[in-house]
């Protein structure tokens, strides 16, 4: 949680001196889920994002140099600087990709789990993490109907910070909790303190035994909550800022830090060192990714094919003033 809090922080001031180009979506406040959820999978099961993926990057266990790469748009980033804040992805780490499309998660997710049902593998899962407003999208329950159908190994996690932009989530759904959604589909629905990283695990950790025992999907909603605005430039019209002041006496890392104290499982020392050592990966990180080369400008027509077409090689050839290569894609 300290690693993606500092990362975001420095993605904040970067962002404002104009160092990251395009939108970021921030995740400061919610890292208890995010954490939660990854701590509580196995290394070889699947997530898919949403737009504010940087904490699940994290979560999964992502290169933080090869992200801020991507941040700047380098070629060392994990989609050769080319996707950006909101389509960082490692499929061989399990991270299907942050998406700015509101709730494709999902649908990703049941594709992999019909993979995993398809194939036989029995000890993987697929975790969909989404916002509240995306639960109003059609794909997603036509993605969780579909998993619920046919018992595949999918859990959906609803990131219910409490606003879908700027509209209050009690102004655009009509239940109480967005885990009453699983009723619909016969599958179990939970809803638990998004700001409590136990509480978190110990849901996702129940929803993959069900899973892999074959007992299909489990619909978990942690009421959670962001510190910053929709995006980095948000006006925030549409919240007092007394809202956000009160939400932060409930921060994740704080209450977490505090009880491991409390148990006599961390020391005051043991926590500003561990937060020393997170401002230092995180610096370095960055300063990687500063050095780091940009895509030549031939590079746009790569990446775009399994394997590029003869009449966009040859176009990107001739577009570029010294002939450029328009080579294969990686």
């Amino acid at each position: 949680m300290l690693l993606i809090r500092e990362s975001e922080e420095n993605t904040k001031n970067h962002f404002a001196d104009g160092n990251i180009p395009g939108f970021v979506h921030l995740y400061i406040g919610e890292e208890a889920v995010g954490v939660g959820a990854c701590a509580a999978l196995d290394p070889d099961d699947w997530i898919a994002s949403t737009h504010r993926g940087h904490g699940h990057c994290i979560a999964k266990g992502l290169d933080p140099e090869l992200m801020w790469a991507e941040l700047f748009g380098k070629r060392d980033g994990y989609c050769n600087g080319k996707g950006g804040s909101m389509h960082i992805a490692d499929v061989e780490a399990g991270m299907l990709g942050a998406n700015g499309i509101v709730g494709a998660g999902p649908g990703l997710a049941t594709g992999a789990a019909l993979t995993l049902d398809y194939k036989g593998i029995d000890d993987q899962v697929a975790l969909s993490f989404f916002g509240d407003g995306a639960v109003a999208q059609g794909q997603v329950h036509e993605a969780v109907n579909l998993a619920a159908t046919w018992d595949l190994p999918a859990i959906f996690l609803v990131e219910n910070n409490q606003y879908g932009e700027g509209t209050p989530v009690d102004k655009q759904h009509n239940v109480e909790n967005l885990s009453d959604t699983a009723g619909a589909y016969d599958i179990p629905g939970v809803t638990v303190d998004g700001m409590d990283i136990t509480a978190v695990n110990e849901a996702v950790a129940e929803a993959r035994e069900r899973a892999v025992n074959g007992e299909g999907p489990t619909f978990i909603e942690a009421d959670t909550y962001r510190y910053r605005g929709h995006y980095e430039g948000d006006e925030q019209v549409y919240r007092d800022q007394k809202e956000v002041e009160r939400m932060r006496e409930r921060d994740p890392i704080e209450s977490f830090r505090n009880r491991l104290i409390d148990r006599g499982e961390l020391t005051e020392e043991e926590f500003e060192t561990i937060q020393t050592e997170v401002e230092e990966e995180i610096a370095d990180a960055v300063a990687y990714a500063q050095k780091a080369d940009a895509p030549a400008p031939e590079e746009a027509y790569e990446d775009m094919f399994a394997e590029t077409p003869p009449e966009i090689q040859q176009f990107a050839t001739q577009a570029m003033p010294d002939g450029g290569h328009g080579g294969e894609s990686r």
